[in-house]
């Protein structure tokens, strides 16, 4: 007889294991804690479970569980780690389960830790020795910063799935398709000097301007020149997020830095908008020889373009009473794709809570959840 914990506590357990993601060193947490408790918990219900370090992510992990044998069958994927969280914003602590107005409120109930608690609570009564295909869970490490849990599981080529879900919180919704992220940051280094003798100095606020200048036609150009209908916005995007030079009114600027964020249609390759950026870039650096850098600010994601008509996407639309959709966001979904399978993002809860104060997942979808993952799994593994 089964003595995994019940749900409430599954998830209770999950959001006290703390595993915030950050590029900086000091707000970085590993994510054994939550590793473990999974491991545990799908070893009990008769998975052979692996835990390999994943390199470059100092010392995190991956979860690979797997039961059935043979290839093909489903892969159930999502993050193990959160972002991290607003200090005096939250009303209780974000690693404390709290149940109110019909919400678990707590880091990572929604994004997205809770996704495994639910996978967990539709295996406990399913006839797991009865699959055919195999059942795969992946945990990857690092998704909220570099994806390289999920870049190294998918090199590694360790399982062939038919299909894969990602539980990424979409309201139940299959989304097929989705934009990719490219985050770079430019530099103007000047000369500084005294405010009342210009000629002296090289100002990089100036510099700077005709930088943006250049870079507010390539914004043109990418609206212009690349679409795709089926997103709400149809064209790469391009924002200027963070921009700071200069010390003081009386002093030439010596440095500015620019950080920008494009988010590129499927089909554009992150390298093919970095030299997009350079190329735009050129004539201004060689009016200023040595002056302007560009550079990543930390590792991009790749679009992901499944398709709607394919039998996948289809049958879990039809599953979840729910159409399939395209979105804006980011997810593991291109590495995950490189498998081989047949690819959706599908999870409980709303985009809306993700990276926000207070997140929560609403009661509502706790049994609509589980009910579709069963589906989902009886119609890959056992039918």
């Amino acid at each position: 007889m089964s003595t995994l914990p019940d749900l409430k506590s599954c998830f209770t357990q999950l959001i006290a294991a703390p595993s915030v993601s950050a590029l900086d060193a000091e707000d970085d947490m590993s994510n054994h804690a939550v590793i473990n408790l999974l491991q545990n918990w799908f070893t009990e219900l008769g998975f052979d479970c692996e835990t390999p370090t994943v390199e470059d992510s100092r010392n995190k992990q991956n979860l690979i569980a797997r039961i059935g044998q043979g290839n093909g069958g489903l892969l159930l994927a999502g993050h193990t780690d959160t972002v991290p969280f607003d200090e005096g914003r939250w009303s209780q602590s974000p690693f404390e389960m709290i149940e109110k107005d019909n919400r678990w409120y707590g880091l990572g109930t929604c994004d997205m830790k809770g996704f495994f608690a639910l996978v967990l609570e539709a295996l406990k009564d399913m006839p797991l020795d009865q699959f055919k295909r195999p059942l795969t869970i992946f945990a990857s490490a690092d998704e909220e910063t570099t994806m390289s849990g999920a870049k190294a599981f998918a090199d590694s080529k360790a399982v062939a799935p038919d299909y894969a879900v990602i539980g990424e919180p979409t309201s139940l919704k299959p989304v097929y398709m989705h934009k990719g992220h490219l985050a770079q940051g430019i530099r103007v280094i000047g000369r500084s000097g005294h405010s009342s003798d210009p000629a002296r100095g090289l100002n990089a606020i100036e510099v700077m301007h005709k930088v943006i200048s250049q870079l507010m036609k390539l914004k043109q150009h990418l609206s212009e020149n690349y679409r795709e209908d089926a997103f709400t916005v149809p064209y790469p995007t391009m924002n200027f997020g963070h921009i700071h030079g200069g010390d003081a009114a009386n002093r030439i600027c010596g440095c500015c830095d620019l950080h920008l964020d494009i988010r590129p249609l499927p089909g554009m390759e992150l390298a093919e908008l970095e030299l997009m950026v350079l190329n735009y870039l050129s004539d201004i650096s060689k009016e200023y020889p040595g002056s302007i850098s560009v550079s990543t600010l930390y590792p991009g994601a790749e679009s992901f373009a499944g398709k709607a008509d394919n039998p996948w996407t289809k049958l879990v639309a039809e599953l979840s009473g729910n159409e399939a959709e395209v979105v804006n966001y980011s997810t593991e979904a291109p590495y995950i794709n490189k498998l081989g399978c047949q690819t959706l993002v599908l999870g409980p809860g709303s985009i809306n809570q993700a990276h926000q104060p207070d997140e929560f997942i609403g009661l509502e979808y706790l049994t609509p959840t589980v009910e579709l993952i069963k589906k989902m799994i009886y119609h890959a593994c056992i039918k």
